[in-house]
């Protein structure tokens, strides 16, 4: 293990420590700034929190990296080490794939018919079925904005040939796969790291929600943005399995009530969305619209990476939820 590992893994120590038995205090890690304006995922973080602070069990809120990195705190939650976490979606698939489906580009209408595969028709209990035996369980699916578009540093992007010479950051292997189906390349860079390449030039650009650059502030570099509606942008509250089962029937009751609190209150936060595009505007970045035909194009280009995404039975899964 590095001194890097080691300091952090003490760091993380002694925040437990800190704040006693398990029982005690719920840590909620955090994976946004704290803005209940621009962030889905602290809308939720902190309507949980609050709600349990509220109905007598102790809950905090740790800032993004207090706790790690994406997978030092997944570990951490399947080990029981932290409580509850916001998480991207792709880490729980290292355990099980079907989650995956979520992910497949212009699959899904939008959060409504998302809500209605995961809680209709039982997709978020699979889900957890593939995964809780690891220790983590999905507790809601957590809407983070509009469905995503195409952000750049270098020119508009009208078309599914202005992509060719762009260099697109990409979250990890499927995200590649989608980019060469467009005709162009991506390269694996972590969040933290964003920032520095779209600025040297190792990446171009990034798909994202509108709100993104502007919660996070890359709207000094990013000036080119596409609301091509590729996929309705989410993220994972993750919890520990073996802390919830921990849990009394009163106690678990109370976090069952504070995670509906939370998803609702996430789902009327994405109606509060609008205007985004007018603040990127304001920040200096060009706003290109697709004609139905340009995105006709990328909506078929994207079809191809279904089966690199997810198996055929998980697809077949996904699809059957979204058609009842």
């Amino acid at each position: 293990m590095t001194l890097k590992h080691l300091l952090k893994a003490a760091s993380v120590i002694a925040l437990i420590t800190a704040s006693g038995a398990a029982q005690a205090q719920i840590k909620v890690a955090l994976d946004s700034p704290a803005d209940l304006d621009g962030s889905g995922t602290y809308v939720w973080a902190h309507t949980f929190a609050t709600y349990l602070n509220e109905h007598g069990m102790e809950a905090e809120e740790y800032q993004r990296g207090a706790l790690g990195g994406d997978d030092e705190v997944f570990d951490q939650v399947t080990q029981g080490l932290v409580e509850v976490a916001m998480a991207p979606l792709g880490i729980a698939s290292s355990i099980d794939t079907m989650i995956n489906g979520l992910r497949l580009p212009y699959f899904f209408s939008g959060i409504e018919q998302i809500d209605h595969a995961l809680y209709d028709n039982g997709m978020l209990a699979r889900i957890n079925e593939g995964i809780t035996p690891a220790g983590v369980r999905i507790a809601s699916i957590v809407t983070v904005g509009p469905a995503a578009g195409i952000f750049n540093t270098r020119h508009p992007i009208a078309t599914m040939a202005d992509m060719a010479d762009l260099r697109m950051r990409a979250l990890d292997q499927a995200q590649i796969d989608l980019f060469q189906a467009w005709g162009t390349t991506g390269t694996i860079v972590s969040w933290a790291e964003v920032p520095n390449a779209l600025q040297t030039g190792v990446a171009d650009g990034y798909v994202n929600p509108a709100f993104v650059p502007l919660l996070f502030g890359h709207t000094e570099f990013l000036h080119y943005y596409t609301p091509a509606d590729i996929i309705t942008s989410m993220r994972s509250a993750i919890i520990s399995q073996d802390w919830y089962e921990g849990l009394s029937d009163e106690e678990r009751t109370t976090v069952d009530g504070a995670i509906a609190a939370a998803t609702e209150a996430n789902r009327e936060w994405l109606s509060t969305q609008t205007g985004v595009h007018e603040q990127l505007e304001a920040a200096g970045v060009t706003i290109t619209e697709l004609t139905p035909e340009a995105r006709t194009e990328f909506q078929d280009a994207s079809a191809v990476t279904y089966t690199t995404i997810v198996n055929a039975d998980e697809l077949a899964a996904w699809q059957a939820a979204i058609a009842e």
